[in-house]
């Protein structure tokens, strides 16, 4: 084997004096970056682009769109014709609307609810004097008159047609369906007791005074008060369709007014632009805005006046009129009871003790002198004072005459009380005929009062409907084509 000659490196000799010098740390390998596959850009690194925005609604890009027309004068002018033509034909569409309600409430006035009050107060009057007819005839006895049998046996129909026909008119859903049903219920119970205490009278029963009496209170206590909360519903009924027919249609005349003044902005703008007096599409707008309008206030202030009148010269009076004959019927039914009692039934008022069914005539006849003057006073002319002031006097005497049957039956003469009350001479039965009689006769007048008003009232709004909504197309129409003149220039 060959010779290995081994070389000794010289020991390393101390660092000469003097300041020493840092030694820095050794700096690790860095192994080289990974190479970047072919085709990639050595420049900085790219970012993801951001994620798009919320997607805009039809409606802001509608709204760009008309932004962007509104810059030019065509655009300007198209959104000027668009705005004017949907004003328009608002303003003609609320009018409809509304004078469509008022008319429909109008005619439920004179064709539906004052008639069915008028019903109501029929229901009343004719159930009242059937009781006193039938208390009437149980005072005469075996001697009771064809007449008086009849006259209870026409007011028990009348009763009877009156609730088929408000049964038949009346709302399923009203209140006064239920009173109707109670009084069609009551009224075969109530003939029947009637019948059985005429039954009994002709006997010679006493019992059928008893019974007499039972079918009064059934009269007194339910039938009456049931036909008066038929008469009271009816009546609120009647208020509630003047009330809708009434009101002023204030949001009609608001458009109105806001579309005849754009349509004058809009022509004193394509004056000052074009020195142009008229726009003939323009010119027919506004000329028909101005007929609806005029239509709209006059003809609405025509039938408020004829309704009011209608109410004021009409309803009022009828209202007081009806009033005043019912309290005259229960006048004559107590008068009557109160000698078929004679003193079995008492009232007792404070400190003192009072016959039930004469107490209960006074009470009445004040009733009836007060509904007289409240009638008087509003009677509006002579036809319809005159049957008031006689209804008056004939109160005045039957006071009188009625003083002097109490005085009688007191002094123990029945039969000569029984005679000053049902007899055929200078009884209190001839007034009370009288009073009926003369209230019937200003019924009369007042209800032909309140048609005629009413009837003005509704014919105030005949065709407003329909000639607004007809005139609001012309006037679009027209402005329309006002403004497409104008942009035709343009082309």
């Amino acid at each position: 084997m060959g010779e290995v000659t081994v070389t000794h490196l010289p020991k390393s000799s101390p660092p000469p004096p003097g300041p020493s010098v840092p030694i820095l740390p050794a700096v690790p390998a860095q192994s080289a970056p990974p190479a970047r596959p072919p085709g990639t850009s050595t420049g900085p690194a790219a970012f993801p682009p951001p994620p798009p925005g919320p997607r805009r609604t039809a409606f802001a890009e509608g709204l760009d769109q008309l932004r962007a027309a509104a810059t030019t004068e065509p655009g300007r002018l198209r959104v000027i014709g668009a705005l004017l033509a949907l004003l328009v034909v608002a303003f003609g569409a609320v009018t409809a609307w509304q004078m469509t309600d008022r008319a429909a409430a109008a005619d439920d006035v004179l064709t539906s609810s004052q008639p069915l009050t008028s019903d109501a107060a029929d229901i009343y009057r004719s159930l009242a004097d059937a009781n006193t007819a039938a208390s009437s005839g149980f005072l005469a006895g075996g001697q009771e008159s064809a007449a008086s049998r009849d006259r209870y046996e026409q007011d028990i129909r009348t009763a009877a047609d009156k609730l088929v026909n408000a049964a038949a008119n009346a709302d399923p859903d009203s209140p006064s369906t239920a009173t109707i049903a109670k009084l069609n219920k009551l009224l075969p119970e109530y003939k029947g007791l009637v019948e059985r205490a005429r039954t009994y009278n002709r006997q010679g029963f006493p019992v059928g005074g008893a019974y007499l009496r039972y079918a009064n209170e059934k009269m007194q206590q339910q039938m009456l008060p049931a036909a008066e909360d038929l008469y009271k519903k009816e009546n609120q009924r009647l208020r509630a369709d003047y009330a809708d027919a009434t009101p002023y249609p204030w949001a009609a005349i608001a458009l109105g007014v806001a579309a005849l003044a754009a349509l004058a902005w809009a022509q004193h703008r394509n004056f000052r632009r074009t020195n142009r007096v008229l726009n003939q599409g323009l010119v027919a707008a506004t000329a028909t805005a101005t007929v609806v309008l005029l239509w709209l206030v006059v003809g609405h202030s025509v039938a408020r006046a004829g309704l009011n009148d209608s109410y004021d010269h009409g309803v009022r009076s009828l209202n007081v009129l009806h009033d005043a004959r019912i309290a005259s019927l229960k006048a004559r039914g107590n008068e009557n009871l109160t000698l078929v009692a004679r003193g079995a039934e008492t009232k007792k008022v404070g400190a003192q003790t009072y016959d039930a069914y004469d107490y209960d005539f006074r009470t009445d006849m004040a009733d009836l002198g007060k509904y007289l003057a409240d009638a008087a006073n509003l009677a509006d002319d002579t036809s319809g004072e005159r049957p008031v002031t006689a209804a008056v006097g004939n109160m005045a005497e039957w006071k009188k005459r009625h003083t002097a049957a109490r005085e009688q039956d007191a002094n123990g003469n029945y039969q000569q009380a029984l005679d000053r009350v049902i007899g055929t001479k200078d009884a209190t039965g001839e007034c009370f005929d009288s009073v009926d009689a003369n209230l019937r006769t200003a019924l009369a007048h007042e209800e032909t009062e309140f048609k005629r008003a009413a009837d003005n009232g509704r014919n105030a709004l005949t065709g407003l409907s329909a000639g607004a909504a007809v005139l609001a197309v012309l006037g679009a129409a027209g402005a329309v084509l006002g403004i497409g003149r104008r942009l035709s220039e343009y082309r």
